[in-house]
């Protein structure tokens, strides 16, 4: 099931099994794209995508995979085939199976396709690195810069500890400014083939930006090969914690508006409650998805007790305790713990439903009642 069966004007009908890379490789020979992408793209699947509603750097302008999921192709429990992929913009014939699918991780069937909405490629695109001196700038930032362009496409915040792992544990990467800022952000805006390159347009702003005080510095990208190696800084995050020691990740999402401070305050009360602990939260500001990672030797026998604090704190902010990484069996007591009753009830009932056996992915996402 690795092959795209059809690429059309705004959609693609491809099979589970298609890696990402491929996907936007086939798409950007027609002068389409597919807009969503991430760190994995080499090995990712579509129907991996589809099964844990994977979001990305673009979730900002095109949302989640749900949002770019015209239709699905699935096996159910019971052996019937459902065929949804004829993309129909207006279907209400009851419940959309199609967006029930998609984010369920396999436990209420088995993806084989999707038909995917396509954009028009990137005719050009400014990629800037900026530094600020606290996390609630860049929120003001974003707000500004949306204020004035509808081309951002992408919106990154990194701490100054994450670009410093990455400078130390990943070759060939450079500051893009000379002097150290406490905050980065990283920035892309886009324009369509025919349409006005936004480097003049975002260089504008952030001048204006710089003189409101409202930013330290920023550079823009000169060329294709440097815009690819500041989003190098930002990929490879993950990577230099790794390379780095112990480290705990945590995928979790917050309010926008409060996402510099749970950021912040978190960061200091889990270094607090853990000495010997390091915490930065970076990721995607425009869509509130926060990387919380903890790092050094201290992590070690301290696993739960952590992760417990951290999910108690994004509940308590009024976020979820997993963002786009799904739950899995990793976060399935914790979702247990502290997700809403109303919303458990319900997960219960509609794999009871549909999987009353509990033939698909047991033991993932939800609890199902046994059988007696």
């Amino acid at each position: 099931m690795n092959h795209i069966r059809s690429i059309d004007t705004g959609l693609a009908v491809a099979e589970a099994g298609v890696i990402l890379a491929s996907l936007h490789e086939r798409a950007s020979e027609t002068g389409q794209r597919f807009p969503l992408t991430l760190g994995a793209r080499g090995s990712c699947t579509i129907g991996g995508l589809v099964a844990t509603n994977a979001g990305g750097t673009q979730v900002l302008k095109f949302g989640t995979m749900r949002s770019l999921v015209l239709g699905l192709e699935a096996v159910l429990p019971d052996g019937s085939i459902h065929d949804g992929l004829s993309g129909l913009k207006k279907d209400n014939r009851g419940y959309n199976l199609d967006q029930l699918l998609a984010g369920s991780e396999g436990t209420l069937g088995i993806v084989t396709a999707a038909a995917l909405r396509l954009v028009p490629a990137i005719g050009s695109r400014a990629v800037a690195w900026v530094g600020i001196s606290e996390a609630q700038a860049a929120l003001e930032l974003l707000q500004f810069l949306q204020s004035k362009t509808d081309r951002i496409e992408g919106f990154e915040i990194v701490p100054a500890d994450c670009l410093e792992l990455v400078l130390k544990h990943v070759p060939g990467t450079r500051s893009p400014l000379e002097r150290q800022h406490a905050w980065n952000v990283l920035i892309e805006a886009t324009a369509d083939t025919g349409q006005a390159d936004p480097a003049d347009r975002v260089q504008a702003l952030l001048g204006e930006a710089l003189e409101s005080g409202l930013i330290e510095d920023a550079t823009l990208a000169t060329s294709e090969a440097q815009a690819d190696a500041f989003w190098r800084i930002r990929d490879s995050i993950s990577e230099a914690e790794r390379a780095d020691g112990p480290t705990l990740a945590h995928d979790i999402s917050v309010p926008i508006a409060d996402m510099p401070r749970f950021m912040t305050v978190t960061a200091l009360e889990v270094e607090q409650a853990f000495p010997g602990t390091q915490a930065s939260g970076f990721g995607h500001l425009g869509d509130g998805n926060v990387h919380f990672h903890v790092r050094g030797d201290a992590v070690r026998g301290h696993e739960s007790e952590i992760s417990h604090m951290v999910y108690d704190l994004v509940t308590l902010a009024g976020g979820s305790i997993s963002a786009e990484h799904g739950i899995g069996q990793m976060k399935l007591e914790e979702l247990e713990r502290l997700g809403p009753p109303a919303k458990l009830h319900a997960l219960r009932a509609i794999k009871q439903a549909l999987d009353p056996l509990g033939l698909m992915n047991p033991g993932k996402l939800i609890r199902q009642a046994q059988r007696t």
